[in-house]
């Protein structure tokens, strides 16, 4: 599970906007995608890059693949393919040759998830969907790109999660530019 956050534990404000949160991705120098546009400190790159490389596949629900418009039919951040969670299909008119799956239920998208991903990672967007998957006993880490700002309200790191999760200590702990890069496996078993 991953998103940048802010430190009250937003992804987003009341408007589905992300504020300052993406500062980080272009406040730096060293270029993080083949097009230049995300820059961010080499302490940055060198945590998010190589797992960015790792990401076979990226989990999210319908209502960001609405708001992105469906990266135009073209994953994001060269992930392989995208599992959208929906009750709906596929928008009208939309390509059926896209590496995007719309599947009903978390299991099930994480099901397919696994089986498209093979040895790479699966990535699950955090938020509503997130949380189900977490709920769900699917999840093994929990990555956050901590930036310093207080959002007061908005889309939840971990969506409408109302049980207790416990998650190991951190085991990456890394202070960039405009960011604190942490990570923490997921505990099993009872609280």
């Amino acid at each position: 599970m991953y998103a940048s956050v802010s430190v009250d534990g937003f992804i987003a404000d009341e408007h589905d906007q992300p504020g300052p949160r993406f500062d980080w991705l272009t406040g730096g120098d060293v270029p993080l995608d083949d097009g230049g546009v995300l820059k961010v400190s080499q302490t940055s790159y060198d945590y998010t890059r190589p797992y960015w490389d790792q990401i076979g596949v990226t989990v999210v629900g319908r209502h960001v693949f609405d708001l992105t418009d469906g990266w135009g039919g073209k994953p994001p951040g060269g992930i392989d393919h995208v599992v959208v969670v929906t009750h709906r299909p596929a928008p009208q008119g939309w390509d059926p040759g896209a590496p995007f799956h719309f599947v009903d239920g978390v299991e099930a998208a994480m099901a397919r998830a696994r089986e498209l991903a093979g040895d790479r990672i699966v990535e699950v967007a955090a938020g509503d969907v997130g949380g189900q998957v977490l709920a769900a006993g699917l999840i093994d880490e929990v990555r956050m790109d901590v930036v310093p700002v207080v959002l007061g309200a908005g889309k939840r790191y971990f969506g409408s999660v109302h049980a207790p999760h416990l998650l190991e200590d951190p085991d990456i702990v890394i202070r960039a530019n405009r960011v604190l890069h942490l990570r923490y496996p997921v505990r099993r078993g009872p609280i």
